[in-house]
């Protein structure tokens, strides 16, 4: 799982490119999921969520995925959960202090960052705190209602 994760921050500017396009169509389909009901699809989004993210980015599924926001590199990886930069006990060599075989989440999310067009500037972006109601919830789901919303309002 870490190598894959690994290859998702190397690839991050195409996996950034591809989940664009996946939140636009999820966008589009907003009518569709209101007629089905967000709760009665949120179980079986979630699930394929878990699997595929889980894949990529060794995903924790707290809710509220920041991936594009941290160069494809999941802060909650982060042995301490932080979710606005480094502890500051990374190692000289890169790796974790709690985890000396691990590299750093943040030191490979600024690299996943430097691939991404704004990326490097989005990390800079203060990520609130995570609200574990959410936990094991659809995050795309719940972007596809705030984005929805957003449109639908003057």
């Amino acid at each position: 799982m870490y190598a894959v994760r690994l290859w998702s921050v190397r690839h991050a500017r195409g996996l950034h490119a591809f989940y664009g396009g996946f939140e636009a169509l999820l966008v589009q389909l907003n009518g569709l999921f209101r007629a089905l009901g967000y709760e009665r699809i949120e179980r079986p989004t979630a699930a394929v969520e878990k699997v595929v993210k889980g894949l990529l980015f060794d995903c924790r599924m707290c809710g509220q995925c920041v991936l594009s926001s941290t160069g494809m590199s999941c802060p909650m990886n982060c042995p301490k959960t932080l979710r606005n930069g480094p502890c500051g006990g990374v190692r000289a060599d890169g790796n974790c202090e709690v985890k000396p075989d691990m590299r750093c989440v943040w030191l490979e999310a600024y690299h996943g960052s430097e691939r991404i067009p704004g990326g490097v500037e989005s990390m800079s972006k203060l990520q609130l705190a995570v609200d574990q109601r959410l936990q094991g919830h659809s995050s795309w789901l719940r972007v596809t209602r705030e984005k929805s919303n957003a449109r639908a309002s003057p």
